[in-house]
This record gives structure tokens, sequence and C-alpha cells, in this order.
């Protein structure tokens, strides 16, 4: 039996790990085709062989897109899966996000010819018809902040930010900062760089013109995406690595939950020690 200051140690530790990894693990969107396979069919053999090929590959890569064809063509499967650009591999975070991801894809999507889960931290996708290397600018998920009023500095600040994503050097994955406000935007590593950009462009144009007024703005198409934040307001999805919803008061509950565990935990051992004590002097008074 362990010692009770083990047990109090361990639950202490296991909550503050879960809490510590809850903004990459956060669920942005899900969705499923409509299609269906056959339980036990080679197709359904082969999306399992890519999902598991995605968590052991992110691993040792960010980002990875994978083809299984099948004895006939209609049982190939293809699929990628890409972590946040600023997750690596080395450190496990890319590897646990993905693989929670998987988890929460199979679920969602039981028997779904194809099924796409975004995180926080990272996406994944497969389906039965090849999406690797073709743009797709469909309008996933959209949505602004409240809106923060007339701030020349701050309004400023929001434009060269959103400006710097906006730029071709920037790269598959942009992050910019200036002063309260910051952005990050990001496109699938199977697009060109001029397909990126094009993706990026038009992510970016959405936000602006959706949320250019709006204390946070998310704009998620099918291939990339870009958001920012100003004055510590942010989504339930912050693209810069929290999990923030105007987020003091989530934090506040979280810690509060997290706190009165803990005192659960510690009130429990002392019961128990309690008890303990009053069954040894029982048994020393017969």
């Amino acid at each position: 039996m362990f010692p009770t200051k083990t047990i109090l140690f361990i639950a202490v530790v296991s909550l503050l790990i879960t809490f510590s990894f809850a903004a990459v693990d956060t669920f942005i969107y899900g969705g499923c085709s409509q299609a269906k396979y056959f339980p036990g069919s080679p197709y359904e053999s082969n999306v399992n062989s890519i999902l598991t090929s995605f968590v052991n590959s992110a691993s040792l890569y960010t980002y990875n897109n994978f083809t299984l064809d099948g004895i006939s063509g209609d049982s190939s499967v293809y699929g990628l899966y890409q972590c946040r650009g600023d997750l690596s591999s080395g450190s496990g975070d890319c590897a646990r996000c993905v693989a929670r991801a998987v988890s929460r894809l199979g679920s969602l999507c039981v028997g779904a010819c194809g099924g796409a889960l975004q995180l926080e931290g990272c996406f994944v996708k497969y389906d039965n018809s090849t999406f690797l290397g073709v743009e797709d600018k469909t309008v996933v998920v959209r949505r602004c902040g409240p809106p923060v009023g007339y701030n020349s500095d701050e309004l400023t600040r929001r434009d060269a930010v959103v400006g710097y994503l906006t730029a071709s050097s920037g790269g598959s994955y942009r992050v910019g900062v200036s002063g309260e406000v910051q952005g990050v935007a990001q496109c699938t590593g199977d697009l060109s760089v001029s397909e990126c950009q094009d993706c990026l462009m038009e992510s970016i144009g959405r936000l602006k013109s959706d949320c250019g007024g709006a204390a946070w703005g998310d704009v998620y198409l099918a291939k990339c995406y870009a958001r920012y934040s100003a004055r510590g307001s942010y989504s339930r999805a912050n693209g810069s690595g929290g999990n923030h919803n105007s987020n003091d008061d989530e934090i506040q509950k979280t810690l509060a939950i997290i706190v009165g565990l803990i005192a659960g935990v510690t009130l429990l051992v002392v019961f128990l020690s309690f008890m303990a004590k009053s069954c040894e002097r029982g048994k020393g008074g017969k």
C-alpha cells in the first residue's frame, strides 16, 4: 500500500500535468463524411493503418501525409496530420496532440469514409478521395469576439500584426506580436508556396473584413487558418497557445476545481489517518 503522502503527491502532479496540457488539447472543430464503410472491410483496415501511421510519425515529424492503396480502387485511403508550428516532435507535444486528435476522431467518425479534426495544437484528416496537394478555401470556422471600440494605437498594432501575417516571406507558419496584440496563421504542409499564400490571403482577408473591430477573431479554412487577439481577450481556441475566452474566468474556475480537489484529497488523507489512529487506540484498550 502506498504511503498517504505519496498518494497525495501523485494526485497533485497528475492534476497539474492535465491542466498544463489543456491548451494544446482544446477541441476546435471536427467533421465526418456522410458515406460509411462496412465493418471488417479492407477500407476499415486501411483507415486504422493510416491513423496509426499518424501517431507513429508524429514522434519524428510535425507534418506528414500518407496514401494507402487498396486491393480495389474503393479501398484507398489518403490522410495527413500537422502540428502547430511552435510544437516540436522532440518534446513529445506534437505526438501527444496527434494521438489525442486520432482518438477523438475515431470516436467522432465511427464508420465514416472520411473525417477531419482540429485541436488547438494539431490537425488530422483522412478521406477516400485524394485531397493532398489540392487547395481548398472552404470556410470551416469563422467567429469574432466582442467589439473593442475605437483605439487608434490598438488598431494600428492590429493592422501591423495582420499585415505581417499577410507577408509572403513569412512561411507556412506565421506569428506576429505588437504590444498586446498577437496573431498566428498557418497552412497545411501539402500546399505549394503559392497555394499556401493564396489560402492565407483568403483567410486573413476574411479575418480583417469580418472581425476587424473585434477583440479577437478566428477564421479556419479547410487548408489554412488565421487568428488574432487583442487586450488579453481570446476565443476558446487561441492560436498563440492559450485556451482563453476572455479567459480569466475560465482559468479561475479551473484553478478553483484543482484547489478543491487537492483540498478534498488532503481532507480524505487526514480522515483516514485519524481513523487508523482511533483503531489502534481501540485495539490497545482491549
